[in-house]
C-alpha cells in the first residue's frame, strides 16, 4: 500500500484572544481558535488499475477544529488562588485516522467523503482549579503550635475536570464482543452520530516545603517538597467506551439478542456461560481509572 506520491500533511492554526482585567487580582480572557488540517493520509482504492484494483494511501482527508475559551484567573489573594475555564469546541472532518475508510473501500464502494464529528470531538470542557497555600516568613498567617509555624509553605490544591462525551458509531446488529470473532456491522445512524455520557474527575494534592541547609564553611541550601497526591478523589466511574449495539459499557447485547438464544441454550451449562460472558464483556478498559494515591518527594537544589 505504499504511495511515493504522498505529500506531507498540513496544519494551519489561528488564534485570537482578548483579556480584560476585572480587579487588581482577577482577569477574564476570551480567546477563539481555528485549526485547519489538510492533505491528511487516508486509505483509498484505485478502481481502474490494471490488472486488478488495489489499495494505497492518498492525501484525501481534511478537517477543522474551532471553538472559544473563557478563562477566569483570580491571582493569589492571601492564601487563595482560583482559575476556571470553559471551552466550546467543534472538531469535524472526513476521517479520524488513516484507516477510517478501510471498510468502505474493501466493500468495493467509491472513495466517499462525508464530513462528520472526529473521534476527539468534545463539545464542552470545564476545568476549575482551587489552590490554598500558606506563605512563609512574615507572610505566614496560619496557626502556630508550640512556637512553630507548622503549616508554613504548606497547602492543598484541587482540580475539577469535566467534559461532555466524545462520539461513537452506533450499529444495529449485535456482535459478540467478549473474545469472539465479530462480523461486519450495520450503522444505526451516521458515523460518530452518538455520544458517550459526561465525564467528571476531581484530583487533589497536599504538600509542604522544607528548607534544608548543610555544610559548615560554605552553606548549601535545598528545598524538599513532600506531597500526597490523590487522583480521582471521588472514585468516579466515568465511562470512556461503550458497545455500539447497546450504548452500554457492560453489555454488548449478545445474551439478550433473540438470534443468539438457540446457540446459548444448546450449551452444556447455559447459566455458567451467561455468568462468565457477563464478566468478560464488562471490560475494565471501558471505564476511567479508579482512585489512586501517590506519596512523593521532590528535591530542588
Amino acid at each position: 500500500m505504499n504511495n511515493p506520491n504522498l505529500k506531507p500533511s498540513k496544519t494551519i492554526d489561528y488564534e485570537l484572544g482578548f483579556q480584560q482585567k476585572l480587579t487588581g487580582y482577577s482577569s477574564l480572557k476570551i480567546s477563539a481558535f481555528y485549526r485547519e488540517m489538510r492533505d491528511q493520509i487516508q486509505v483509498t482504492r484505485i478502481a481502474d488499475a490494471y490488472p486488478v484494483p488495489y489499495l494505497t494511501w492518498g492525501n484525501l482527508d481534511f478537517g477543522t477544529v474551532k471553538g472559544m475559551t473563557f478563562a477566569y484567573d483570580l491571582r493569589r489573594m492571601g492564601n487563595v488562588r482560583v482559575r476556571a475555564s470553559y471551552t466550546l469546541a467543534f472538531a469535524y472532518g472526513t476521517g479520524s485516522s488513516a484507516t477510517t475508510a478501510l471498510a468502505v473501500v474493501n466493500a468495493g464502494l467509491p472513495n466517499l467523503k462525508t464530513i462528520g464529528p472526529l473521534n476527539w470531538d468534545q463539545r464542552h470542557q470545564i476545568q476549575l482549579t482551587f489552590d490554598y497555600h500558606y506563605g512563609k516568613g512574615k507572610d505566614y498567617d496560619g496557626p502556630i503550635w508550640f512556637d512553630k509555624k507548622v503549616f508554613e509553605e504548606a497547602g492543598a490544591n484541587f482540580v475539577v475536570i469535566g467534559g461532555s462525551g466524545t462520539p461513537y458509531s452506533k450499529h444495529r446488529d449485535v456482535t459478540r464482543a467478549a473474545g469472539f470473532t465479530s462480523g461486519s456491522t450495520i450503522l444505526d445512524g451516521s458515523i460518530n452520530g452518538s455520544r458517550l455520557p459526561w465525564q467528571v474527575r476531581v484530583d487533589g494534592r497536599i504538600d509542604k516545603y522544607f528548607n534544608l541547609e548543610w555544610g559548615k564553611e560554605e552553606k548549601k541550601r535545598a528545598s524538599l517538597n513532600v506531597y500526597l497526591q490523590l487522583l480521582n478523589v471521588l472514585n468516579s466511574l466515568n465511562i470512556v467506551s461503550v458497545y455500539g449495539a447497546t450504548g452500554n459499557s457492560d453489555d454488548d447485547g449478545y445474551l439478550n439478542d433473540p438470534g443468539s438464544q438457540a446457540g446459548i441454550t444448546s450449551l452444556n451449562d447455559e447459566q455458567a456461560f451467561r455468568d462468565l460472558y457477563s464478566i468478560k464483556v464488562n471490560n475494565p478498559g471501558n471505564y476511567s481509572l479508579p482512585r489512586r494515591i501517590r506519596l512523593g518527594l521532590l528535591l530542588n537544589f
